[in-house]
């Protein structure tokens, strides 16, 4: 290449690169710096270059940026050095450094890596939450299950000896205590899988039985509320795919909210039939329509819907029915009016 080419080239690639270009002297000056500086750190020229280069630099990569600047003053080469440079506005980039000595002058190139050390950062973070995620599981499913299912086995065991009246009350207080205690436990492990997972996971297969299962939990909630009016219709092909443990799940969150919210003068209407070729499952409470501000959160956890709402709970049956839900492929709704208020879930017979 003649001379004059070289020379050419060398400028335009002075002016036009991305890197920060430049000369360092012994002193820790810059005496010559190319327009990347500005466009990267908002520096012209002459604000480079009357202040010496350490002036720059984050207070946490000031000594070993001082010891690389001693290494090149000796010969030694700095090669892929990071440090993080104070932008004009405050801030901080970090620099990728190559840096030659050659006849008392450093001759410097620098390569702005701020987002790669961002996207580091970010990934430190989500494997962070990972892992808290995994402990947040542990804690639940070992630590506070294992001692809960000892007491629980000391109550019974002591129900079975003589005791007074007074005592077979308290134990059957406690027990109630410990079982309510189980379901809250229950409810934050699909919290934490739900959404600080991947979503709650199935094992779906057909089901003989689904409708024996649903009147099953529905007897359950019957037990432990003796004067709820709750009426059954079933009318669909067994075999659904499903898991029936979690649409029973999903049942019984969505006939505890009926019983908090709704009508205690009126019954509950629980229906499942096949329509379209979807199973559809319905639960219908009487009682006033639900506010506007209050269906715009009504399936986000740890919300309540009203004043009226269970303050035993944490606000997350209606969040886990909704991941259920989409879990099985379906779709968890509601409608409400002045009359009555209906949860619909409806998910494809096949898939």
């Amino acid at each position: 290449m003649p001379l004059s080419a070289a020379n050419t080239f060398s400028t335009k690639t002075w002016l036009i690169t991305p890197d920060l270009l430049g000369v360092l002297n012994s002193d820790g000056y810059f005496r010559g710096t190319n327009p990347a500086w500005e466009a990267t750190l908002g520096y012209k020229p002459e604000d480079i270059e009357r202040n010496q280069f350490l002036d720059f630099i984050h207070p946490d990569d000031l000594a070993r940026t001082q010891e690389a600047f001693v290494a090149i003053q000796k010969g030694l080469p700095v090669l892929n050095f990071e440090n993080r440079y104070r932008h004009k506005n405050g801030t901080y980039r970090w620099l990728s450094w190559n840096c030659v000595p050659d006849d008392g002058l450093f001759y410097c190139s620098a390569r702005d890596v701020t987002q790669h050390h961002e996207d580091l950062s970010a990934l430190s973070n989500k494997e962070e939450e990972a892992r808290f995620r995994e402990q947040f599981i542990a804690v639940l499913g070992h630590d506070l299950r294992n001692p809960l299912s000892a007491v629980s086995s000391a109550i019974r065991i002591a129900s079975r000896e003589a005791q007074t009246d007074r005592a077979l009350q308290v134990l059957e207080a406690a027990n109630g205590s410990i079982e309510r205690m189980a379901g809250l436990i229950n409810d934050l492990m699909d919290f934490a899988r739900a959404r600080l997972g991947s979503g709650i996971s199935l094992d779906l297969v057909p089901h003989p039985a689904l409708a024996e299962a649903l009147h099953q939990a529905v007897g359950e909630i019957r037990i432990s509320h003796p004067q709820a009016m709750i009426e059954e219709t079933y009318n669909f092909a067994e075999g659904l795919n499903c898991e029936a443990s979690r649409l029973q799940q999903l049942m019984s969150n969505l006939v505890a909210n009926a019983l908090t919210h709704g009508d205690p003068g009126k019954p509950i209407q629980v229906q499942a039939v096949d329509e379209e070729g979807d199973f559809v499952l319905t639960v219908t409470n009487a009682g006033g329509e639900i506010p506007d501000n209050v269906m715009a959160n009504l399936f986000k956890p740890f919300v309540r819907g009203d004043m009226r709402a269970s303050q035993q709970g944490l606000g997350l049956g209606l969040f886990i029915a909704k991941a259920i839900a989409n879990a099985h492929g379906g779709r968890l709704s509601v409608v409400s009016d002045a009359d009555h208020t209906t949860f619909e879930f409806r998910m494809p017979r096949k898939a």
